[in-house]
């Protein structure tokens, strides 16, 4: 069994098995049709180039015996690029339970730490019972959790953080931001990669329940816009943030 970054060359079977644990995890709370659109988006040939090719992210798969079966996403965000986020660690659901998402999870998290990374998170949704336990038991502690829309419907995410590793915070770390005379919370915990910089999750309220939107930190403008899969963009500066999971559709 080996695990190594990914290649081009392994964008069919990544398709084929994002599609078919996404679809063994998820369809006792979510459309099918959803989790088809997600896949046909998210892990096209122009979106794993880009995830291939970007310096902050990492995509991993393992391969045994010639055949990948395993492949996890992961990205390097915040200031200096120092928090470590799992987005997706797929397995082929034949091939659960006999060791790959483990030895998957622990690579993933010496490669994350090799490229600088000081604090991990690893995020779930809170329906996804097997995913949940898999972190939990892990050596992850479920620091919080946010709201987040798929489709029409409204769902919370757990987030967990590494346990073994030290603490650089809290990891939501809001800050009140004045805006045109609005009080808003920016949470510096919640990143997103963009073309510029990162995004953050802004929210109305002070405890972060309520959320407003997202504040780009190229040119701090709250005034974003973003599609049903969770594509963003800056309308002042042009800042980007590809779509790599299901997101928060509050613009």
């Amino acid at each position: 069994m080996e695990i190594r970054e990914a290649t081009l060359e392994d964008a069919d079977r990544i398709r084929a098995i994002a599609h078919d644990s996404l679809r063994s995890s998820y369809t006792d709370f979510l459309p099918s049709e959803t989790i088809d659109e997600a896949v046909a988006q998210w892990y096209d040939d122009d979106a794993l180039a880009d995830e291939i090719d970007d310096e902050n992210a990492l995509v991993l798969v393992v391969e045994d015996d010639g055949d990948v079966v395993a492949f996890s996403q992961t990205e390097l965000v915040g200031d200096g690029h120092t928090t470590g986020r799992i987005l997706w660690l797929h397995v082929d659901p034949d091939r659960r339970g006999d060791g790959v998402g483990v030895r998957l999870l622990a690579r993933t998290r010496e490669e994350l730490l090799e490229e600088g990374a000081a604090e991990i998170h690893g995020v779930v949704l809170e329906k996804n019972e097997l995913g949940n336990e898999f972190y939990a038991t892990h050596g992850f502690e479920r620091a919080g959790t946010r709201e987040i829309e798929v489709g029409e419907e409204r769902y919370t995410e757990n987030v967990y953080v590494g346990s073994d590793l030290e603490r650089t915070g809290e990891w939501r770390a809001l800050e009140t931001v004045d805006a045109n005379g609005e009080r808003l919370y920016v949470s510096y915990g919640e990143p997103a990669r963009g073309s510029h910089a990162p995004f953050y999750t802004a929210y109305e309220d002070e405890d972060g329940t309520e959320r407003y939107g997202w504040f780009c930190g190229n040119c701090d403008s709250f005034d974003t816009a973003m599609d049903a899969m969770g594509r963003v963009e800056c309308n002042d500066c042009g800042n980007r943030r590809k779509a790599t999971r299901w997101d928060a559709s509050y613009l």
